[in-house]
């Protein structure tokens, strides 16, 4: 991006709570933002965008462990000429004081709120007991925004374009799904999902995203996970156990074990499917070691992608115009 390129498009949401927030192409034009700041990258303090945030606060509140999602919106918001505050879990979300209470305050303080926390209720309550500033959703359990965008950075690098492909999800229904689910249907791209019978996609998912599909997008849902691979352009897999489930680890590991992606799963696929994940990964239950370590495997690829897009996102939010 030059400094000479045309402000921002607004965003018709102060916050990112769900991939179905932004319009399609807003979506589209936050993931080309995403390009192109990887692509300056290296300029350093030079970027057109190093102090775009000028100066202001985010904060980051999480009840969830994190590598991935909160190293790269801490580095995110450092390179963009802001700074974040990180709130401890015990006193961020609820267990001093009501949610609201606690959104009400920071909303005094900061431009935007970071929040990965369990019930996605929670960062419905923050938004709107805190209109005036930005809340983003880096996880909940219900669905992870800030992961599909990255993920269709790292589809769109490896494919080209994503309209007309067909990315296949082997495994639990879970919050990662429902994302990508979410972001397929709106950038073009056939979503099939196959998972055992009572774990797969809740039906609401797949109603918003039959209603939200564009360009020959679909959703189709499979138990058998060959025929979901079947020609795909992309394998995806995550862990079968989330957090907040380790209870239900045993039965989970005995129901998924035909759901593992093996090589023989990835030999079904289309020619030069890449494989994806969002991290951690547990070899050895949902997939082997050796397609985590194959050519195929494009998880730190995917890793990488999330600074840069959630760079953008902040662009955007904090940018913006407002949409009239």
């Amino acid at each position: 991006m030059k400094t000479s390129d045309p402000p921002l498009t607004g965003v018709r949401k102060r916050s990112f709570l769900s991939v179905p927030d932004f319009e399609p192409a807003e979506l589209e034009r936050c993931i080309d933002l995403a390009a192109d700041l990887k692509r300056e990258r290296a300029l350093g303090r030079r970027s057109s965008t190093a102090v775009a945030l000028a100066g202001a606060p985010v904060a980051l509140l999480f009840d969830k462990p994190s590598l991935r999602t909160k190293s790269t919106f801490e580095i995110a918001v450092h390179e963009l000429g802001g700074f974040a505050v990180t709130m401890p879990p015990d006193v961020a979300l609820g267990a001093r004081e009501p949610v609201a209470d606690v959104a009400r305050n920071l909303e005094r303080w900061v431009g935007a709120t970071i929040i990965r926390t369990f019930a996605h209720t929670t960062v419905v309550e923050f938004a709107l007991a805190a209109p005036g500033i930005h809340v983003v959703n880096a996880l909940t359990d219900d669905e992870h925004p800030c992961q599909a965008l990255a993920d269709f950075l790292t589809l769109r690098e490896h494919w080209g374009s994503w309209r007309g492909r067909t990315l296949a999800f082997v495994g639990d229904g879970n919050n990662v799904a429902t994302s990508l689910a979410h972001a397929a249907a709106m950038l073009g791209v056939r979503f099939h999902v196959a998972s055992p019978n009572g774990y797969g996609l809740p039906r609401r998912v797949v109603e918003e995203c039959q209603a939200l599909a564009r360009h020959g997008a679909e959703i189709r849902l499979f138990v058998d996970p060959f025929e979901a691979v079947r020609g795909a352009n992309a394998v995806y897999t995550d862990v079968w156990t989330s957090m907040g489930q380790e209870a239900e680890s045993r039965e989970r590991k005995r129901v998924f074990a035909p759901y593992q992606v093996t090589s023989e799963l990835m030999r079904a696929a289309g020619t030069n499917a890449p494989f994806l994940h969002c991290l951690p990964a547990k070899r050895g239950e949902e997939v082997t070691a050796e397609v985590m370590e194959s050519a195929a495997s494009v998880v730190f690829d995917q890793a990488e992608n999330r600074l840069h897009t959630q760079k953008a996102l902040l662009l955007t939010l904090m940018t913006a115009r407002p949409v009239r």
